[in-house]
């Protein structure tokens, strides 16, 4: 009876091996590189006064000035945003003495896109010139990057499939059908890259490198039988 009951019991147990799926699972990267043909520009003006109100009223005042110069290089009012507006008091520390206020710091801050990168060098110097007195940090973008990220997604598919393929002739077996594609990450930021050349013409030079965008994804393969 004993023997009855495990000969039943193994045979149940064959079909569960007989259905496990083999698979190969592989991490696929991919890059594409391309200039950059936007900037974005942070730029501030910053004002001291011994009374808040005048504070303010200087630096918006600069912020006006510094707006009306961006407008005139033609930049359009919609890639133009107030991006922060400050007043915090200046303290004085004087030994034997408790601090006290001696003035205030206004400052408003801008981000800008610059479309025409030729004239982002001139743009900086002019701002600079007539009121901005902060430099917040320039970066590079792609105004439709959409095209250049699928571009990426399907290279990293392309070096997935490769890996794949190369592991199953290794191991002497034939790739199957694509069971799951996953893509880590989310689509990461484009990160600027300086090069060599620079915008000679601008009265601030200007590297503006290239623009690359990552992907990558996990595919699982199935091993054909």
């Amino acid at each position: 009876m004993r023997l009855i009951v495990g000969l039943f019991l193994c045979v149940l147990a064959l079909p569960a091996v007989a259905d496990e799926v083999r698979t190969v699972t592989v991490t696929g990267e991919g890059r594409i590189s391309a200039e950059p043909d936007m900037a974005i520009l942070r730029l501030g003006v910053s004002r001291e006064a011994r009374k808040a109100s005048d504070a303010m009223r200087l630096a918006s005042e600069a912020a006006t000035v510094v707006l009306a110069l961006v407008k005139a290089s033609g930049v359009e009012a919609r890639d133009v945003q107030t991006s922060n507006v400050s007043l915090s008091p200046r303290w004085q520390n004087e030994r034997n003495t408790a601090p006290r206020i001696v003035g205030y710091v206004a400052s408003n801050d801008l981000s800008v896109r610059v479309r025409d990168l030729e004239n982002l060098g001139a743009l900086m110097d002019a701002v600079v010139s007539d009121g901005a007195n902060q430099m917040n940090g320039l970066s590079f973008a792609i105004a439709e990057p959409r095209p250049l990220q699928d571009e990426a997604r399907k290279a990293a598919v392309a070096d997935a499939r490769a890996k794949a393929e190369l592991l199953a002739a290794s191991a002497g077996v034939s790739l199957g059908q694509v069971i799951t594609i996953s893509e880590l990450g989310g689509g990461q930021p484009p990160v600027a890259m300086a090069r060599s050349t620079m915008m000679e013409a601008s009265a601030v030079p200007i590297a503006t490198g290239e623009v690359d965008f990552h992907a990558r994804v996990t595919i699982i393969f199935g091993i054909a039988e």
